[in-house]
């Protein structure tokens, strides 16, 4: 557990490049890739040459014999929900860090995009329920104590759930909102996870994370083990409502999920046969990770996984970024709001 001097020398650290960003590389690019509500008259002004015809006021330009034009601005007045997992698997990282760790900056970084532009920005952590829900506000302070709570939250639960994250929006958000959903997606509940998906390792000394299973302790997991509980999970994840309650905040919302990922949930070592337990249902068995088949398994579940995915966001008519632990996330997150802004 973090101490307090701790926690605010990295709420500090956080403050100072979430700003850098904002101010540096996102200048204009959120703003544009989020539109206001629509627009709203401001003032009158003396026509310039370039002015649009259409917006002329005839009336003020009758009055003073000369030709005036109406000036209008964007009604922003836009919150931001952030959806952040906090389930036992996003304490896994093989490399720069752990998956929590990614989020809490990229959503540090999008909260600060979002006060500079005077929005509001709440929060909603969840792990297999809602463990804590922020109201949207504005202003600095209360972003860092979002950044806060990122950093220091203790979730009850283990386990993942979407759909009961994504149905508590619904609920709680009146208006139309832009909303990031910060996750791995693989859901804990029934038997959706793959026969490695979420495990750390055990007594090998390696840890991988791999898909949660169901085989007890002192099991081999081999190759069609793997294949068959793949083919299993697949069916499972649309079974969970994960794709009936995105359809609901997809036409509510201008919905985006960012799947984050480590290299090791993608690829499984070749170490040997080791023991390892499911982060979030504690499931233990053994893993015969020099088995080809059980690697190759083990990658095509991942690509199984993150097609499913990406087929829910694209009916929900949502956006799906993917994001490693490794890779640049200011790059990803740049190409995404100027691709958003770019015409056609």
């Amino acid at each position: 557990m973090l101490t307090t001097t701790e926690i605010l020398k990295k709420v500090r650290e956080l403050e100072i490049k979430s700003k850098r960003l904002t101010n540096h590389l996102f200048t204009g690019e959120y703003h544009s890739a989020f539109k206001g509500r629509g627009m709203s008259f401001r003032e009158v002004r003396e026509y310039a040459a370039g002015d649009d015809i259409r917006f002329i006021d005839w009336n003020v330009s009758a009055r003073f014999n000369h030709p005036f034009s109406k000036l209008f601005e964007e009604e922003r007045e836009l919150t931001m929900m952030l959806l952040v997992d906090v389930s036992a698997s996003s304490l896994f990282g093989t490399i720069h860090g752990r998956k929590k760790d990614l989020i809490a900056e990229v959503c540090a970084v999008l909260a600060f995009s979002a006060v500079n532009n005077n929005d509001k920005v709440g929060v909603i952590f969840f792990s297999d329920k809602v463990e804590l829900y922020i109201p949207p506000k504005k202003g600095r302070d209360h972003v860092l104590y979002i950044v806060r709570q990122l950093l220091t939250i203790e979730p009850k639960g283990k386990g993942t759930n979407l759909s009961e994250a994504i149905r508590f929006l619904n609920r709680s958000s009146r208006h139309r909102g832009i909303v990031f959903m910060m996750s791995d997606f693989l859901e804990s509940s029934g038997p959706s996870r793959s026969a490695t998906a979420g495990y750390t390792g055990g007594t090998s000394g390696s840890q991988p994370s791999t898909p949660g299973g169901t085989p007890g302790p002192g099991s081999a997991l081999g190759s069609s083990a793997v294949s068959d509980s793949a083919n299993r999970q697949a069916l499972a994840v649309r079974e969970t409502g994960f794709e009936d309650a995105m359809k609901v905040a997809g036409k509510k919302h201008d919905f985006i999920g960012i799947k984050v990922y480590d290299k090791m949930d993608m690829q499984l070592p070749a170490v040997g046969l080791i023991e390892a337990e499911d982060a979030e249902t504690g499931a233990r068995t053994w893993v015969d990770t020099n088995d080809y088949l059980v690697r190759t398994s083990y990658q095509q579940y991942f690509f199984n996984q993150t097609e499913l995915c990406k087929s829910i966001f694209q009916k929900a008519g949502s956006d799906l970024l993917h994001l490693r632990t490794d890779e640049d996330y200011v790059k990803i997150l740049q190409r995404f709001f100027v691709g958003r802004h770019r015409p056609g």
